[in-house]
């Protein structure tokens, strides 16, 4: 069932009349009465913003505002509607409704519930030290769970979140205020779901929800086997209109687009368990590849209608190799040079306009040749730029402003100087009207140069380009240039080329969009060839290793096999897989201890939240051994991304060093506060989340085991196994599965 909560009062988005909720999608308008409610709190909020306010009372009339966190929760108690999702795409905002909800009188649990809840949030909570529950706020968190109210975000401790997901599930928690985390892969007993807004951030503008999105996020009430009905509510405010919601609600189809895309893991496996010619040929059999064929559909049909009238026209001209044709391709050089030496004749102007303009001083008398302010003019002050140099001047007709190479021929330069005031105030009008008397007396006696309209300057220099004079004169003496209906079979052949050019445009994007998948293992596959990762081999050869090969493109008679190296690469699974294999191949790790080890792999894996802790200088890497090994992996990257640029391969992520100083302190000390103090914003008040920590850590651990499993180095591999143990404890050991 979908609803729409106006104020207080919840009202139905569709005319159910007479219906069930399924068909609400296809056969159902907006409710009449949800509309004539919404018009007539418009109107009130209209005709109160015309009411005396009392005294101190400033802004607008609160009619429009919608109900506050707690009221809403009330609302729905009131309408047995609970247990409920408040969707809020915003991690402190769901910590604050839980705030707002806690200062209220809102308590949705019984003493029986709160008993079970306590037993619950005890057993899980067991394992953690009491300083770590203080960093963490459990009281409050523990409060809040007992009057049945819940957060759940990505940035919370994994504890305290399947904390909420066993009492949600056991309907202890009845509202509960989450990310879009929540709406994904977990089974929860909700009977509603609630949307404060249809708009959400997506890393870089606030966009609005898409049909797909709404019915994620509302498909997580009513769950089958669970409940034997679902309600969603979308809060109204003036921006929301009912028409917009009824067609997120009403979509039920929806764009299946596939983000698959080589890796250096996965070609490096590829190559080692099929070849690379096999693997070419699997790659062009993946679904991403049939969408790109599949978007080109048009585009060859394009082509093809192209050929038909290519056909149709060589017909008429008398076949491909017509003479006409070759004649108006002639035609077509002579335009574009001439195009080309006017472009170069235009810019050769402007400069030297440019220049002239640049060189004029206070005091030069010059002509304004162009415009409406044509005539005499003093200049007031000198261009300050030379690129786009625009002085300001003083015309006789008492005109001030600054004049460009629009107005300004050039040709004659300044015709003489007269002395100005050491301040010239050109906003006053008698001031302007005393400088342009001046002005005028200062010139009585002058020759002034008449104004000679747009195309003043410089004289355009004859024509000596040999190369436009050559394609004239084989024009002129072309044997279609004697045909009696020259123009007409030029018109048509014009015609043919355009459609041939158009073909052409078109074939070049069906090859930009297919085989791309295909084409990007090539890529990869021979850059990981040139740094030595797989060995290139010719079969019909005496077995020479031409590994560097500057040409080392695939073909039929290709051997290509997989190094000591590439065996390595192929054990690394990570975003940064290829600078991590090559940190291993190269040692530059070897010498790190435990605690610097897992603050160097971080770097390959942190990424910065844009509205959250920054990364961290150079101030704050912890010793000096850790700072060269951090500055030997930058090396590395920039290595390898001039070699992606150069093969046009996605370009690898840069390695972040925020997270360096907080694992670090972690590893030495196991200490939650100074782990976290150590990954805020230096110098601010910002700080980690304990679940961004504990998640980071997480990963850390992933690629420290493969590390442990994969490195060449037999101290690198007892490094990384202590490097384990060090971050497994405390907050990142509990629940660590």
């Amino acid at each position: 069932w979908q609803h729409v909560m106006v104020g207080k009062r919840l009202l139905d988005l569709f005319d159910y009349r007479g219906s069930g909720p399924a068909k609400a999608g296809r056969d159902l308008l907006v409710d009449p009465e949800l509309v004539r409610h919404i018009a007539h709190r418009l109107e009130a909020d209209r005709l109160a913003d015309w009411q005396p306010r009392s005294r101190g009372r400033t802004g607008r009339p609160s009619l429009h505002r919608t109900p506050g966190r707690p009221d809403v929760i009330a609302v729905l108690e009131r309408a047995n509607l609970l247990p409920a999702i408040t969707f809020i795409f915003s991690r402190a905002g769901c910590d604050a409704a839980v705030k707002q909800c806690l200062r209220s009188s809102l308590r949705l649990t019984t003493e029986e519930e709160r008993r079970r809840i306590a037993e619950i949030v005890d057993r899980r909570t067991a394992d953690l030290d009491d300083s770590d529950l203080i960093v963490l706020d459990f009281h409050e968190w523990r409060e809040a769970l007992l009057r049945g109210l819940a957060a759940h975000h990505a940035g919370m401790l994994p504890t305290f979140r399947h904390t909420v997901e066993e009492l949600f599930t056991a309907g202890l928690v009845k509202a509960v205020f989450a990310t879009e985390t929540l709406a994904l892969g977990i089974n929860m007993p909700a009977r509603t779901v609630v949307l404060e807004r249809l708009v959400k951030f997506n890393g870089e503008q606030h966009m609005p929800l898409t049909p797909g999105e709404y019915t994620q996020l509302t498909g997580r009430a009513g769950r089958r086997g669970i409940d034997v009905e679902g309600h969603a509510v979308v809060l109204w405010n003036p921006d929301v209109d009912p028409a917009e919601v009824a067609g997120l609600a009403s979509t039920r189809t929806f764009p299946l687009r596939s983000s698959f895309a080589p890796t250096y893991n996965m070609t490096i496996n590829l190559v080692h368990q099929m070849g690379p010619e096999q693997a070419h040929r699997l790659l062009e059999r993946s679904f991403a590849q049939y969408q790109a064929d599949r978007s080109v559909v048009g585009l060859v049909r394009g082509v093809e209608r192209g050929e038909r009238l290519l056909g149709e026209l060589s017909a008429e001209l008398g076949g491909r190799d017509a003479p006409v044709l070759d004649y108006a391709r002639l035609r077509a050089q002579i335009s574009q040079r001439e195009r080309a030496q006017s472009r170069a004749s235009r810019l050769q102007r402007r400069q030297a306009v440019n220049g002239a303009l640049a060189a004029l001083r206070r005091g030069d008398i010059i002509t304004i040749t162009n415009g409406r302010h044509s005539g005499l003019a003093v200049v007031l002050e000198p261009a300050q730029d030379s690129d786009d140099p625009r002085p300001l001047v003083l015309s006789e007709h008492r005109w001030a402003g600054r004049i460009s190479s629009a107005d300004y021929g050039g040709a004659t330069g300044p015709i003489g100087t007269m002395a100005l005031p050491k301040r010239v105030e050109h906003r006053n009008p008698r001031a302007r009207r005393d400088l342009a008397s001046a002005l005028r007396s200062a010139t009585a006696g002058m020759r002034v140069p008449a104004p000679r309209g747009r195309r003043s300057g410089p004289a355009p220099e004859p024509d000596v380009d040999p190369e436009l004079a050559t394609l004239r004169a084989r024009l002129r003496a072309h044997r279609a240039h004697q045909l009696p209906d020259r123009e007409a079979k030029v018109r048509l052949a014009e015609r043919y080329l355009k459609i041939e050019r158009d073909n052409d445009a078109l074939r070049q994007k069906i090859a930009a969009a297919t085989n791309s998948l295909a084409h990007t293992f090539d890529r990869i596959v021979v850059l990981l060839t040139e740094r030595g990762f797989i060995t290139h081999r010719d079969a019909d050869s005496t077995g020479q290793d031409i590994t560097d090969a500057p040409d080392a493109a695939i073909t039929d008679g290709d051997v290509r096999s997989v190094t000591d190296a590439g065996r390595l690469l192929a054990r690394i699974y990570s975003e940064s897989d290829l600078l991590v294999a090559e940190c291993l191949r190269s040692g530059i790790w070897d010498e790190l201890d435990a605690a610097e080890l897992a603050a160097a792999l971080s770097s390959v894996l942190y990424e910065s939240r844009r509205d959250g802790y920054s990364g961290a200088d150079g101030a704050d890497v912890p010793t000096g051994r850790l700072r060269r090994a951090l500055n030997q992996t930058r090396r590395l990257w920039t290595e390898i991304r001039a070699d992606e640029q150069r093969h046009r391969i996605t370009q690898s992520r840069e390695p972040d060093d925020g997270f360096v100083a907080a694992i670090y302190q972690w590893a030495r000390t196991g200490d939650l506060a100074t782990a976290l103090a150590a990954a805020g914003r230096p110098g601010g008040d910002s700080a980690m989340s304990a679940g961004d920590f504990v998640r980071w850590c997480r990963q850390v651990l992933d690629l420290a085991d493969q590390v442990r499993n994969a490195a060449p180095s037999p101290a690198l591999r007892a490094t990384a196994k202590r490097a384990i143990n060090d971050v497994r404890r405390g907050v990142v050991a509990v629940d660590a599965g």
